[in-house]
């Protein structure tokens, strides 16, 4: 008799087991991340803290399916991350919501169309129409203070501009899964707790599970969780 396959756990969004990681192979092989075991659930906020060259960024994007996993089990909304084919990845990443320290703007698009861009490659608004995709888009950047520069392309906007757009972008698809690196580093005080307001109303609101990477410790009130990479190992879970 076959065994019992047993579904995977809907409130469940993120489950790492074991998970290794190297860059380089053979001899020049450096072993990054070690033994990484994290359970992360719907609606809840995880920041991961730690020094400079600790992994972090390197967990956020295995999360996030934007590389390979080598070693151990990394399951992220239901999908099992190792060996995963292409098809596997980018289901995950139209569910998932991305912000990096680079902004990664189109520079070619405005404000609006760069935040329409992202509801426009999401799992969830696939095949909704251009103009329900603007008003989400607009009301997205009012959201985080840039009503008045819907029209603005990314030369025209400060740094700071440029991430709220990236993070308006990032949230207007109210994804399953966020993740974000260093999401405040270019936003002053009011801006920066504005955003992580934001975060934890996605999270309580619509059940999205959210890691975090920062080294802001204004903000660190908003996790439900503080987990720290020391060394490419967790401390603390």
């Amino acid at each position: 008799m076959a065994p019992t396959q047993t579904a995977p756990n809907p409130e469940i969004r993120i489950e790492v087991n074991h998970l290794d990681h190297w860059f380089g192979k053979a001899e020049t092989a450096k072993q990054v991340l070690s033994d990484i075991n994290l359970t992360v659930h719907a609606g809840e906020i995880v920041i991961l803290t730690g020094p400079s060259g600790s992994g972090k960024t390197t967990l956020l994007t295995m999360l996030g399916g934007l590389r390979a996993a080598q070693s151990g089990s990394l399951q992220v909304l239901g999908e099992e991350l190792l060996n995963a084919d292409n098809t596997s990845l980018t289901r995950l990443r139209r569910q998932a919501g991305f912000i990096f320290q680079a902004h990664n703007l189109l520079p070619y698009l405005t404000a609006q169309e760069n935040v329409r861009f992202g509801l426009e490659v999401s799992h969830e608004w696939l095949g909704r129409g251009k103009a329900a995709m603007d008003k989400c888009s607009a009301a997205m950047l009012g959201e985080v203070g840039l009503a008045e520069r819907l029209s603005y392309y990314p030369e025209k906007l400060s740094g700071g501009q440029k991430q709220r757009v990236a993070i308006a972008r990032a949230l207007a698809p109210k994804p399953s899964l966020l993740l974000a690196d260093e999401p405040t580093a270019a936003l002053d005080k009011t801006s920066g707790r504005d955003v992580v307001d934001l975060f934890r109303r996605l999270a309580d609101q619509h059940g999205a599970a959210i890691v975090m990477v920062t080294h802001d410790n204004k903000i660190l009130d908003i996790a439900d969780r503080i987990v720290n990479l020391e060394a490419g190992q967790l401390v603390g879970n």
